[in-house]
């Protein structure tokens, strides 16, 4: 039995003549996703899988099915003769081109055998010659096959062993994602052994007394970004330690360039002797030969990359692109070592990087070393560790999962480096792209469903609201999702009740809520930073702001919020103080309306009311002059009666949410929810008692307090409570209340239904709307309940990708998606 071994990312090239077992041998050992067939091809293209005139499109449609399946990471099969030398190579190179492995697997039966399978098919039209034909152009082939390009070519001879192979996929040596760390990556080390001793202390690691190993009473892992040697005092030693850890296994390393430069040397190639590889070579002649020849076995079976954490992180000497993870060509090990240059050199004579980082949307974290800086940055999600002890800076860790940064001074400068070392790093202004929120998207997130999509035509009307009016996208961190209202109510004279509330809570599993006071106001996030520095650190904000107030469409709300937000961070500080945090987001409502939309209430409510307060006497006045004369208008006197007190009311209602304000004089901010703050990446998530204990503890007339109960919906008594505590909230002039579960996180119902008082409905569906709740009884609720879910989970995966540090454009992807979703065609009176 012959046992076939192919890599799990990579494409098999089966080879053999008509009627060698082919497509058989892929059904049994394949899955059909996994197999690319050219008769099925044919058939796709003409169909009829024996037109031979067919053959070119087929090919065209085949060889772009394999490249699409490559593209994606998949195992993909080529079930065709390929006896011919360039259709062979038509494959290899769309498997290079997608820097995956390919491997042959040849099917070597006697001719008698393949030209009698072939007569007892009715479809094979064709005769023994096309047999003899394909058998010879094989065996051609065979001499030869090894040198087209295959990892490796599998030759099954004979029927029986074609039959009876089996088959194994083997993982690529840089998959360990089944390593969750936690994880020590350390940059470049450069010979620096004391320096590299001193911070595997640091992060508590036990050093062998001989040097030749080390272990953490944690079990965390080490990851060595590579250049372990040259330029420093003792590279031998630095590398007796590594060595030692790696195969103890409290250790990973990939390759560095000059690891890749030394074992040229050692193995007698030439090479140019230069930036430090003759330190090395020097040390390494006077150690024991048995040493050396350690030495180079490690160094030369160093691999480029590793995928780490299930895919989430990735270590490469000098970083990796997301098309490249997990794959296997020189031109991935190429750029893993070198990183990519632009074909110019600096005025010291060295090679320009390319900035592949500034353009990296990949969803792996990146870490690397390779480039010496004068410290650590967070670009895009990846982050290098060169920090340049070899020239007398740092040597510097990353634990991981924590992102923390851990590092420890030179000793002394130990080489000179050619470019100078400490200039200051830069930072690239703008880190957003169209690329991110342009055309049809699908989000993921981590709460509820997976992902969200987003069509073309709502990103195109979110980008024209954002480009024009938005505030400056690094304070955009956040956008409120929409709440959808219970279903409608039966009671008489009601179209929305808390009894709808607490019942769909109660269907959905749900045992206890809180009822918060709904404010008649604008909907408001506030992102505050302590200090100006502050907001420079964490946000990269640099014009002297300290925070922003804007609206949840992301407009800012006042032409100068600046007073607003100094005043509101000084309210915050005992806040951040409780929290460890320099920072907050929080969930507002800003108070009047008025304050807001002074605009849209004169010119789309106070004209309706005004006008139908001058009008409705009048015809009152009109129909009962009418009615004394004994004209038939009692129905319409009545009705003309109840538009004049819905008039009156609708102008109440309205009124209420209105009144002056002189700069701040008058304002009021209704936090409710804290939204994040560092380190705390689901501060959402948080029971709604958290948010609403420390934000009451906010003194300063600016804050107004959010009112509030808590419900057992186990008991009658407490929804009865609740339901009164709602009707004496709206009838003194509130909005309403929305309900939400406690936990906030845990059957799929809706995050919270906000139910609406009777009066407060008048200024939605227009003063005279209780006449005609027939009618509105039947409004679809399936559009709004759907576009809530799916805007909370957006929100929570914003905030998440913001506390856990993500760079802006990860945390600015959701938020655009917010935006973009509220232009779907949804009745906007839910």
């Amino acid at each position: 039995m012959t046992e076939i071994s192919v890599p799990e990312m990579s494409l098999v090239v089966l080879v053999g003549v008509s009627g060698s077992g082919k497509s058989t041998f892929a059904r049994r050992l394949f899955t059909p996703t996994q197999v690319v067939s050219s008769d099925f091809c044919r058939g796709l293209v003409a169909d009829d899988e024996n037109d031979q005139a067919a053959t070119p499109d087929a090919f065209d449609v085949l060889n772009y099915i394999v490249a699409t399946r490559l593209r994606r990471g998949l195992l993909t099969v080529v079930d065709a003769t390929n006896v011919q030398w360039d259709a062979r190579k038509k494959l290899i190179d769309v498997a290079k081109a997608h820097d995956v492995l390919v491997d042959a697997v040849v099917l070597d039966v006697p001719e008698e055998v393949a030209i009698e399978r072939n007569a007892a098919r009715p479809d094979r039209a064709f005769g023994p010659h096309v047999v003899r034909r394909q058998s010879k152009e094989l065996r051609r082939s065979m001499g030869k096959i090894s040198r087209d390009g295959f990892r490796r070519v599998h030759v099954l001879r004979g029927v029986e062993e074609i039959e009876t192979a089996t088959l194994v996929t083997e993982k690529a040596w840089s998959d360990r994602r089944e390593l969750a760390g936690p994880f020590d990556i350390i940059g470049d080390v450069h010979g620096c052994r004391v320096e590299l001793e001193t911070l595997l202390r640091t992060l508590g690691w036990r050093i062998d007394p001989d040097g030749t190993g080390a272990t953490h009473p944690e079990g965390r892992t080490a990851v060595f970004v590579g250049d372990l040697v040259d330029r420093g005092p003792d590279s031998p030693g630095v590398l007796r330690l590594v060595m030692g850890m790696v195969g103890a296994g409290t250790a990973l390393c990939v390759s560095g360039n000059h690891e890749q430069k030394l074992v040229h040397a050692l193995n007698g190639r030439k090479v140019r002797v230069a930036h430090g590889l003759q330190e090395s070579l020097d040390q390494l002649a006077a150690e024991p030969e048995e040493f050396r020849a350690a030495a180079l076995t490690f160094m030369d079976g160093l691999i480029s990359h590793y995928r780490l954490d299930g895919g989430k992180l990735v270590v490469a000497h000098a970083g990796l692109k997301e098309a490249y993870h997990g794959r296997a060509s020189g031109r991935v090990r190429s750029f893993a070592l070198y990183g990519e240059t632009t074909g110019e050199t600096d005025e010291y004579g060295l090679p320009v990087r390319y900035p592949w980082a500034r353009e990296y949307r990949g969803r792996a974290m990146v870490v690397y070393g390779h480039t010496p800086v004068p410290e650590t940055e967070w670009v895009n999600n990846t982050i290098c560790l060169d920090t340049g002890a070899v020239f007398g800076g740092r040597l510097t860790a990353l634990r991981y999962p924590e992102r923390e940064i851990v590092s420890v001074p030179a000793e002394r400068v130990w080489y000179e480096s050619v470019r100078p070392f400490g200039s200051p790093g830069h930072r690239e202004p703008e880190v957003l792209s169209i690329e991110d929120v342009q055309g049809t998207r699908h989000i993921e997130v981590r709460h509820g469903g997976g992902h969200v999509k987003v069509r073309e035509e709502n990103s195109a009307a979110a980008l024209e609201i954002m480009s024009r009016f938005a505030v400056d996208p690094r304070w955009l961190v956040y956008l409120p999702p929409t709440m959808a209202p219970p279903e409608t109510s039966r009671l008489d004279g009601y179209l929305e009740h808390p009894a709808e509330a607490f019942a769909e809570f109660a269907a959905a599993g749900v045992t206890r809520v809180v009822c918060e006071e709904k404010h008649m106001g604008s909907r408001a996030v506030a992102v505050l930073a302590r200090s100006p520095q502050a907001a420079a650190a964490r946000f990269g904000v640099t014009d002297g702001t300290a925070g922003a107030v804007y609206t949840r469409t992301g407009r800012s709300f006042f032409d100068d919020t600046t007073e607003l937000v100094d005043r509101l961070r000084r309210v915050c500080e005992s806040l951040m103080d409780e929290l460890g945090s320099d920072w907050l987001a929080l969930d507002c409502e800003l108070l009047p309306w008025s304050a807001k939309a002074e605009g849209l209430i004169r010119n789309q409510y106070a004209s309706v009311g005004a006008a139908a307060r001058v009008a409705l006497p009048e015809a009152v006045a009109v129909l009962e002059a009418a009615a004394g004369r004994g004209l038939d208008v009692g129905d319409l006197l009545d009705r003309t009666r109840r538009r004049l007190v819905n008039a009156s009311r609708f102008r109440d209602a309205y009124a209420r949410y209105c009144w002056p304000v002189s700069g701040l004089d008058g304002v009021r901010l209704a936090p409710f929810q804290i939204l994040a703050c560092e380190g705390r990446a689901t501060a959402a998530l948080e029971p709604h008692s958290w948010h609403l204990e420390r934000l009451s503890a906010l003194d300063d007339p600016l804050v107004a307090p959010t009112r509030h109960v808590f419900v057992d919906l186990a008991s009658q008594e407490s929804m009865d409570a609740a339901t009164g505590w709602w009707e004496a909230l709206t009838a003194e002039g509130g909005e309403g209340m929305v309900v939400k579960p406690l936990p906030p996180e845990g059957a799929r119902a809706q995050p919270g239904i906000k139910v609406r008082g009777r009066e407060y409905l008048r200024i939605i569906y227009g003063p005279d709307y209780t006449e005609s709740l027939d009618v509105l009884r039947r409004r679809f609720l399936g559009r709004k309940r759907s576009l809530a879910l799916r805007e909370h989970a957006l929100g929570l995966e914003a905030l998440s990708r913001l506390a856990e540090g993500e760079p802006l454009w990860r945390v600015h992807e959701p938020v655009f998606a917010i935006l973009a979703l509220e232009s779907e065609p949804v009745d906007p009176r839910l």
